[in-house]
C-alpha cells in the first residue's frame, strides 16, 4: 500500500455524489468524472460506494501490461497514471483487464480516461478532489496511522480476492476490526459495469 494514499470506508458512503461533482473538476480531465458510485443492490438496500483506481500493486497495473501503445505509466511512488493522450490509441484492453472496471473509454476521442489520484494535486501534497469534498469522510486521504488514529476500530485491507486470485492495491479499503486479514471478495464483473452495459463509456453510444 502506498505511504499516503486514498482510503475507501464505505459505511460511511450516504451516496450524495459530492465525490462525482468533485471529480470532474480535476484538471486532467475537467468535465468528466472517473468515479463510478456503485448502489450495491439497489432492490434490497440504499448501501453505495464508490470506486476509484485501486492503483494496483501486485500484481502490478493489469491495465498498463495490456496497453499495446504503453500509454499507461506506474510512476515511481505507485500511482498508475491514465493513458498518455498522445499514445492511447483506444483499444480498450484497460477497461478488460482492470479487475475493478475503472477505466472509461470517450468513444468519440477514442480515448482512455481514468482515476490517477488526483496526481496534479496529490503531487503536490493535496488530497484529492473526490476527498476533499466527501462530507462523511467515505473517501479519506492520508496515511493508515492517521487514518486509524481518527477510526480506532477500523481496520484496512489492500487485498481483493476475484475467483482465487488475490489482487494487492495501493488504495485502502476500511474493513472491520475483526475480519482477519481475509481478502476482501471481488466480483467476476465489477457492479453495473461489464459488456452490454455503457458504465464505462464517455459521450454518446451510436
Amino acid at each position: 500500500m502506498m505511504g499516503r494514499t486514498l482510503f475507501i470506508d464505505p459505511g460511511r458512503c450516504i451516496g450524495c455524489q459530492a465525490c462525482v461533482a468533485g471529480c470532474r473538476e480535476c484538471d486532467s480531465h475537467r468535465g468528466k468524472s472517473m468515479i463510478h458510485l456503485d448502489y450495491l443492490e439497489e432492490t434490497h438496500t440504499v448501501a453505495s460506494m464508490p470506486t476509484v483506481c485501486m492503483h494496483c500493486e501486485d500484481p502490478v497495473a493489469p491495465c498498463a501490461q495490456v496497453c499495446p501503445a504503453e500509454a499507461i505509466v506506474v510512476t515511481a511512488d505507485g500511482v498508475v497514471q491514465d493513458a498518455d493522450k498522445s499514445r492511447c490509441i483506444g483499444c480498450g484492453n484497460c477497461v478488460d483487464a482492470c479487475p475493478f472496471g475503472v477505466p472509461k473509454i470517450d468513444l468519440a476521442a477514442k480515448l482512455q480516461y481514468k482515476c490517477n489520484l488526483c496526481y496534479d494535486r496529490t503531487s503536490e501534497g493535496l488530497a484529492p478532489m473526490c476527498a476533499t469534498v466527501c462530507p462523511t469522510g467515505a473517501l479519506f486521504y492520508g496515511t493508515i496511522d492517521e487514518l486509524l488514529a481518527e477510526r480506532p476500530n477500523a481496520d484496512v485491507t489492500n487485498l481483493f480476492d476475484f475467483a482465487g486470485t488475490t489482487v494487492s492495491t495501493g488504495v485502502g479499503m476500511v474493513v472491520p476490526r475483526d475480519r482477519g486479514g481475509v481478502p476482501v471478495p471481488g466480483v467476476a464483473e465489477p457492479l453495473g459495469r461489464y459488456p452490454g452495459t455503457t458504465d464505462n463509456v464517455l459521450g454518446e453510444v451510436l
